[in-house]
């Protein structure tokens, strides 16, 4: 997963959505006029998070019932800034209305079949078929969260980040287990 990840980032990186998840002014997403693509490059990225943030909310149905509204939460409010950064650009670029709602209709279908995916088709196959889904799916996630939120919690709050980092885990660990 974090191969898979780390190849499609590189990929997009060249072709204008290197800060796609930045929200830092001092990180701006190139405009379609400085980079034509940056737009498009930015829903491949959506796509590419959007999948195994999606498959992994779908096999976590499989083990409680519910996934955590907490969970759903934040994979929602990551991926904001980056469709409204996307859509931005590809209006820039001239496109439609329609276009744009189709490219994001399409983004959110895929996330909805993966995470449906995740609970009907990996909830009949065996044990470690559902581990080795989950691990691939979290290496990505992993991967993402490293190359993005990390250092950019680092720049914003270096001194605190590691605590910051730790408290937010034993938050989250503590909402999952409630």
């Amino acid at each position: 997963g974090a191969v898979a990840y780390t190849a499609g980032n590189v990929v997009l990186a060249r072709r204008g959505a290197r800060h796609r998840k930045r929200s830092g002014h001092h990180r701006l997403q190139p405009s379609e006029a400085e980079q034509a693509g940056s737009g498009r490059a930015l829903a491949l990225g959506a796509l590419l998070d959007g999948v195994p943030e999606s498959a992994v909310i779908g096999v976590g149905l499989l083990e409680g019932g519910t996934v955590g509204l907490v969970t759903v939460t934040a994979v929602f409010l990551s991926n904001l800034p980056e469709g409204l950064s996307s859509a931005a650009g590809m209006r820039e670029a001239g496109r439609g209305k329609g276009y744009v709602f189709g490219v994001w209709g399409g983004i959110t279908a895929a996330s909805t079949v993966s995470a449906v995916l995740g609970y009907t088709v990996v909830g009949g196959l065996s044990t470690a078929v559902v581990a080795a889904v989950t691990a691939v799916a979290a290496g990505a996630i992993l991967a993402m969260i490293a190359d993005t939120m990390i250092p950019e919690a680092f720049d914003r709050a270096h001194l605190a980040s590691g605590l910051i980092l730790v408290c937010g885990f034993l938050v989250s660990f503590t909402l999952s287990h409630v």
